[in-house]
């Protein structure tokens, strides 16, 4: 029995799941709004931690969004939100263009859901994390970690859009799936498979507690030999758990320094919280990676992510050590989003925002972004690199950035 069986069957103290937290997965809620269950138990995505990230109050909805059957089941879980019309999942003045909504910004994430159709469906090419990004089955995110790019393009509020038409997202992966054929050659991405990163604009794990959009997708996976999905994550959701990805989702763990979380990523797991799971999905049949995402350079950076590789090191079993890998990513910020930060969140500003070290560049979507300065970047991802090697030489490092 590995260790994160024997966590899991209630042998280890240190496991994050117990065994009644394992014995629970992925029904479908009946449109008529009972509470279906299996065998096992509630679902995570009705215990009180849920509840308290996703307290739904207002539905903004496409009209044939809500009345697809994916929509119905969402709106059967949430049975007392006030549902309101809208012709567009992307246009809605009241909440993405009310700038009043910043002073309610983490408010408005956990009240507020938007559903609607994804109208247009393409992959595009990556190359760095993934060999693809797939259309995503969910825009923004119920969490609010302060240097998130996507509120950089909905305006004053970023609650959860849950694309409910998930079937045509399934059909159109599975085509292009099958195009591509097998791996030829091997990339930083992957030696054997097309990876395809499914939750570029938010966290399918916390989508998860919303509608089975994510289950389905990793169950397209499951049996596709030739690819598999990828999703980063910093909330802990165990009714991923009873999925059976078969090795063909790569779950990636995104981990700072304590003290850089609990001041930046707000609403999330706890850093202990997502390394102490990784040998329960792997036990469950992801692949596991880690995202040392982002790294902020501040004064004692270095000695806090010193620590951070000692503390996995010290916790991670040797099954997710021969496994591991990792993506080092430096903080981009955004003036729209230092401004949208400093009328909600200012403290977090003093650790983001540093014109003294960096500089602006263009990105690929054509909006000014504020990077580290070439050479203080080329440093710190040198120091990165370094702190890997000395602490956790395990950890083999996909690529920087």
């Amino acid at each position: 029995m590995g260790d994160s069986a024997v966590a899991a069957s209630g042998g280890h103290a240190d496991a994050l799941f117990g065994l009644e937290e394992l014995r629970s997965g992925p029904v479908r809620t009946p449109p008529d709004g009972g509470a279906a269950r299996t065998a096992y138990g509630p679902l995570h995505r009705d215990s009180p931690t849920a509840r308290r990230l996703l307290s739904v109050r207002e539905i903004h909805a496409e009209p044939a969004a809500a009345a697809s059957p994916r929509g119905r089941e969402i709106l059967a879980r949430f049975p007392d939100a006030r549902i309101i019309d809208v012709d567009s999942h992307w246009r809605i003045p009241e909440l993405h263009g009310n700038e009043g909504n910043l002073e309610r910004w983490v408010r408005v994430k956990s009240e507020v859901l938007v559903l609607g159709e994804k109208k247009t469906l393409a992959t595009r090419p990556n190359g760095r994390s993934a060999d693809w990004i797939a259309p995503g089955p969910a825009n923004g995110c119920a969490m609010a970690c302060a240097y998130c790019y996507v509120p950089r393009r909905k305006g004053y509020a970023n609650p959860i859009t849950v694309f409910t038409n998930i079937e045509r997202i399934i059909a159109h992966l599975g085509r292009h799936i099958t195009r591509q054929g097998p791996k030829r050659e091997p990339n930083q991405c992957d030696p054997s498979a097309w990876v395809y990163d499914i939750g570029e604009n938010g966290d399918c794990s916390v989508d998860a507690l919303i509608s089975d959009n994510v289950a389905d997708l990793v169950r397209l996976f499951a049996h596709r030999p030739t690819a598999k999905a990828s999703f980063a994550t910093k909330f802990v959701n165990p009714d991923l758990l009873l999925l059976d990805p078969r090795g063909r989702t790569r779950v990636r763990f995104s981990v700072m320094p304590p003290g850089d979380s609990r001041l930046l990523d707000i609403r999330t797991s706890p850093v202990e919280q997502r390394i102490a799971a990784a040998a329960d999905f792997l036990e469950a049949g992801y692949e596991v990676h880690f995202n040392l995402s982002p790294v902020v350079v501040r004064p004692g950076w270095e000695a806090d992510w010193s620590l951070l590789l000692r503390h996995m090191d010290d916790v991670l079993p040797r099954a997710v050590k021969q496994q591991a890998a990792a993506e080092v990513i430096m903080l981009t910020h955004n003036r729209d989003l230092h401004e949208l930060n400093l009328a909600w969140h200012p403290r977090a500003e003093d650790a983001l925002w540093r014109p003294d070290i960096q500089q602006a560049k263009r990105s690929e979507n054509g909006s000014w972004n504020v990077r580290y300065r070439n050479d203080t970047k080329a440093a710190a991802v040198d120091t990165v690199r370094a702190l890997v090697a000395a602490h956790a030489p395990w950890l083999r490092i996909r690529y920087a950035f």
